[in-house]
């Protein structure tokens, strides 16, 4: 109405939600690479009815958004909460290349696509750390689709997560433009290179080809009806670092394709997923050798 004020007509769901319970998103922005800055969204743990040891940080999870050009979202999130309602930090960056921050920060993911959004969400996490608000050894990484790659990169190419977790993310970016369909198979070529003139890119920057370089445990989530990134790409993930003897979890899901619709699936990825973290960070269970 004109006077500001806001009346509550329905509230959804039937069981309320304790205010005590919501983390409050706060933005924030931090240098990184070749001096720009890049933004993203903190939310601390939040719980009226537990707290962390004393003096101990919580473990951060990055979370990389899809698009990738979209953008973090500062409204309310039950996926965020579940998570800081759980001990974890959650930093939601908005990376090279996002959406609302004016046409030359969008710009910045051009040609830089698995380089400038893995940077900054490195810089975030580093960022995060530096300023003690979480672990600097609890530093984990998750994102679906665009993000799924973007945490595939970052375990590929850097080693400053513990884990990550990706979502129907995309492993072999030739194979992407073979097998997706026709709305997203021009997207790379403005955000990588022009294909094949510069396959030499597609294939240097797809974390496939650099899975020997992964060290650190992962889970990977999957619909296996997903049109846009077939399971063929996570398959292809997981085989190549079971190889390895890597410690790997592979959650498929009968009936999904991309994004996950199922309350029950939604449900189990993430019991599984916290259940992957707890064995990863030794919390209440067993570390992994």
């Amino acid at each position: 109405m004109a006077s500001g004020a806001c009346t509550t007509l329905r509230r959804a769901g039937g069981i309320p939600i304790d205010p005590a319970a919501i983390s409050l998103p706060e933005p924030i922005t931090f240098a990184s690479a070749g001096g720009r800055s890049s933004y993203g969204t903190l939310y601390r743990p939040q719980s009226p009815d537990h707290e962390g040891p004393p003096n101990a940080r919580p473990p951060l999870i990055v979370r990389c958004h899809g698009g990738p050009t979209s953008s973090a979202q500062s409204a309310l999130d039950l996926v965020v909460q579940f998570w800081t309602s759980r001990g974890f930090a959650v930093l939601d960056v908005d990376y090279a290349g996002s959406s609302g921050y004016g046409r030359d920060y969008r710009r910045l993911l051009d040609g830089a696509w698995g380089v400038a959004d893995v940077e900054d969400c490195i810089a975030g996490a580093r960022f995060a750390a530096t300023q003690g608000w979480v672990d600097a050894g609890a530093l984990l990484i998750r994102g679906g689709s665009a993000g799924g790659f973007t945490v595939l990169c970052a375990l590929a190419f850097h080693e400053v997560f513990a884990a990550g977790a990706s979502y129907y993310g995309i492993g072999d970016l030739e194979a992407l433009r073979r097998e997706t369909h026709k709305f997203e198979s021009y997207y790379d070529q403005r955000l990588i290179g022009p294909y094949p003139e510069r396959r030499d890119l597609y294939v240097a920057r797809s974390p496939l080809h650099a899975a020997d370089r992964i060290t650190r445990p992962m889970i990977f989530f999957q619909g296996l009806d997903d049109r846009v990134v077939p399971a063929a790409q996570a398959e292809a993930m997981v085989a190549a670092l079971r190889a390895r003897g890597l410690r790997v979890v592979y959650v498929p899901f009968a009936g999904e394709g991309h994004g996950f619709r199922r309350a029950e699936s939604i449900q189990r990825a993430l019991e599984e997923e916290l259940a992957f973290y707890r064995q990863v960070l030794g919390v209440g269970t067993p570390a992994l050798p």
